[in-house]
């Protein structure tokens, strides 16, 4: 029998750590590339991008050749939808705009196999080889949901006691226009309500999650915050830049 592949974000996550996802709409080949620079884990992004589910499954291939974990943001709470593309090799489901206890709970639900959820019966490619394969996707399968409006920020204490949920991601850039302030990502009041639902999500002994940058990074963790994101369109912007300056200063 050969054992489940283990889920590295959420086992580091469980073990108090804080684990590195890279994010982005990112090829097979890109991730593959991308693995050996030690992140935790892939975001897949299948809520604005337009992958189906063989690019899916191919970029899942490429996250476990190096054992960083396949993180999946899809793009509506539905689930055939959500369990399929667990059926395509992903370890984590990510859901936009969850506003509710009992939309939290149905994503649970679409995520998890009996007891803890009813999740369609089928095996996916990540039950290859692996008999015991419903009981350990429950173990390893890591549910997280975005914080993204208003709504769900008042319904935070209720969605903080759903069982199963194990991250909380406040995206700020949505909960800004749901505030009615869209774009601006430093208004006191955004911030405000931002580190209170860190502050929220930690006290109820789940994980808060977060964009951040390398400029920011130790002001998120200092406040709790232990699943970040980072994409690699910064730096690639950032030595674009760099690399252009200096071709401008050799040819002077």
């Amino acid at each position: 029998m050969t054992n489940m592949r283990p889920n590295r974000v959420k086992r580091k996550l469980a073990d108090g750590g804080v684990a590195t996802i890279i994010q982005g709409e990112l090829s097979a080949d890109l991730i593959d590339f991308l693995g050996p620079l030690g992140f935790d884990g892939v975001w897949i992004e299948a809520e604005h991008g337009g992958l189906s589910f063989t690019d899916i499954r191919d970029q899942t291939r490429a996250a476990d050749l190096w054992g960083m974990t396949s993180v999946a943001r899809v793009h509506a709470n539905e689930e055939g939808l959500i369990y399929r593309t667990l059926d395509q090799g992903v370890q984590a489901i990510l859901m936009p705009h969850c506003n509710t206890a009992e939309e939290a709970a149905a994503v649970v639900n679409a995520a998890k196999f009996f007891p803890e959820g009813n999740r369609g019966v089928f095996k996916g490619r990540q039950a290859n080889g692996v008999d015991d394969y419903f009981e350990k996707s429950n173990e390893e399968v890591l549910v997280g949901v975005l914080i993204e409006d208003v709504i769900a920020i008042d319904n935070l204490d209720e969605m903080l006691r759903v069982d199963n949920v194990d991250v909380y991601l406040v995206a700020v850039g949505d909960l800004a226009q749901s505030m009615g302030i869209p774009t601006q990502l430093t208004n006191p009041e955004l911030l405000k309500v931002r580190d209170e639902s860190f502050a929220k999500i930690v006290s109820a002994g789940k994980v808060p999650g977060a964009v951040t940058e390398s400029g920011n990074v130790k002001e998120f963790i200092n406040k709790g915050v232990r699943f970040i994101t980072n994409s690699p369109n910064r730096w690639l912007e950032q030595g674009a830049k760099s690399y252009l300056e200096a071709v401008s200063q050799s040819v002077k």
